[in-house]
């Protein structure tokens, strides 16, 4: 689960109840495998929403 394009991957943190209790949770990146096409080549990358999305914008 890692962002080829950013470097984007889990985060790590804690739920926090009402009551304080501290649990350990993970934040996950929206991650795609998509074809995007470098140098007139298709890859498969696998990559954030974010960087799809910014890519999308720069080919428009």
């Amino acid at each position: 689960m890692k962002c080829e394009i950013c470097g984007k991957k889990p985060q790590f943190g804690h739920s926090v109840s009402h009551s304080k209790r501290h649990t350990n949770r993970r934040w996950l990146p929206n991650i795609h495998r998509t074809t995007i096409i470098v140098d007139g080549r298709k890859i498969k990358v696998n990559m954030c929403t974010r960087c799809l999305r910014t890519q999308y914008k720069a080919t428009r």
